[in-house]
């Protein structure tokens, strides 16, 4: 495995699950769709380089979900990646539906659960998820009924490891009474950081944390805070952003998503920068 950070004084692998190491610099495939996450990727051949020049460069964590696109994002990712399926890990979600673009419904019902599961395993014509992430907890269903198709799956030797998104404390405690949680994909970056509880909590419990919007949705809504830090590492404040969360704590992966190649080599090169503890606080407060 290439190790993408030359320099950091902090770790610049995690064990997921405890089990397999990964970079903690990954790539999260929302935006090879169109506007809103819907339809194919406006240049599906530009969109495979970016794939695949990820994984040459080191990227062994990758991040989709059934939903984007519906569907297309997991078959662009197939027809990209299926020769290096072994050099990564690949995670999928499950749980919502797409009335149309921008749109977004959960549903919870085990049938739909173990529809989404089997159509991910189809699209990406794998035999088995490394990955699966419950997408929403849905609020009409018990998770509990929810997650009773993903823990078959789990015995069959269909899915490797369960995640969630967007939970508290105790939705993940709920969760882990029906099979074990290894991740915890929420909204959280520099600028919205309401699930600092969350963040604690997996760290002490060797849970991976993967931070959505890890740029905010735009890193120019950030660039009068960490102008100056930016300025001072000779970096771009989006390079900046990543740096916090990389240093926030040891559990994080963080999986910006970029459809340029240009972006994506400055994301790996955010891997590279290490905050002074000075400038980490400056930027925290």
């Amino acid at each position: 495995m290439k190790d993408l950070k030359t320099s950091a004084g902090y770790s610049s692998t995690f064990k997921l699950a405890g089990k397999i190491e990964i970079n903690r610099m990954g790539y999260g495939a929302m935006q090879l769709t169109g506007k809103g996450v819907w339809g194919d990727a406006p240049d599906r051949k530009t969109a495979k380089e970016v794939l695949t020049a990820g994984v040459d460069a080191g990227i062994d964590f990758i991040d989709t979900a059934d939903s984007y696109g519906p569907h297309t994002c997991e078959v662009l990712i197939q027809e990209a990646l299926s020769p290096y399926y072994e050099k990564f890990v690949l995670a999928t979600k499950g749980g919502l539906e797409r009335p149309g673009p921008g749109q977004w419904t959960p549903n919870g019902r085990p049938e739909y659960i173990k529809g989404c599961i089997e159509g991910s395993l189809k699209r990406l014509k794998r035999d088995k998820i490394d990955l699966w992430q419950l997408h929403r907890i849905d609020p009409k269903v018990p998770v509990e009924e929810t997650l009773g198709p993903v823990a078959e799956a789990v015995k069959a030797g269909r899915i490797k490891f369960v995640g969630l998104s967007e939970v508290g404390v105790a939705d993940i405690e709920r969760a882990q009474k029906v099979l074990p949680i290894v991740s915890v994909q929420n909204l959280y970056n520099l600028a919205n950081r309401k699930w600092e509880e969350v963040v604690d909590y997996t760290a002490k419990h060797n849970i991976a944390f993967i931070p959505w919007f890890p740029l905010a949705s735009g890193p120019d809504k950030m660039k009068d805070k960490i102008g100056a830090v930016a300025k001072k590492y000779r970096s771009t404040v989006a390079q900046i952003a990543l740096a916090w969360l990389l240093k926030r704590s040891p559990n994080m992966v963080v999986i910006p998503g970029t459809s340029s190649l240009q972006h994506l080599r400055e994301n790996i090169d955010a891997s590279r920068i290490e905050l002074s503890d000075e400038d980490f606080d400056l930027l925290s407060n």
